[in-house]
């Protein structure tokens, strides 16, 4: 059992930064893949970017590359997203996600626990 909480949304101007946090519970977090995944008003749940459980893989939507970046640190028991350069289109909610199966995936309906989400909103 995973408990997720994210943190570090807010209200930034575009072209600005932010590093969203997910802070999991539990003595396994290290044995789980962790995604970002996203939904803005009236439009699908959408991937982010995705980590295996040693860090070494990582997975970014293919229209974030360059702006967004994964990464972990277990002993922390924590994901982040660092996210830059980021334009009115990112405004949505961002959800952590937590997946225990062995390969790295994008689909959402494979992870398991979900954090409540925090608000991401960029200004033009």
């Amino acid at each position: 059992q995973v408990h997720l909480v994210e943190s570090g949304g807010g209200l930034v101007q575009a072209g600005g930064s932010l590093r969203l946090s997910c802070a999991a519970s539990g003595r396994t977090f290290s044995r789980y893949s962790l995604g970002w995944f996203r939904q803005a008003p009236g439009k699908e749940r959408e991937f982010v970017a995705a980590i295996n459980w040693s860090g070494r893989s990582t997975a970014i939507k293919e229209a974030l590359k360059g702006r967004f970046t994964i990464s972990r640190d277990n002993a922390e028991n924590t994901v982040y997203l660092q996210m830059n350069s980021l334009k009115p289109d990112d405004t949505a909610v961002y959800y952590c996600a937590a997946d225990d199966g062995l390969v790295l995936t994008i689909i959402a309906d494979r992870y398991s626990y979900w954090g409540q989400g925090t608000q991401v909103t960029v200004s033009s």
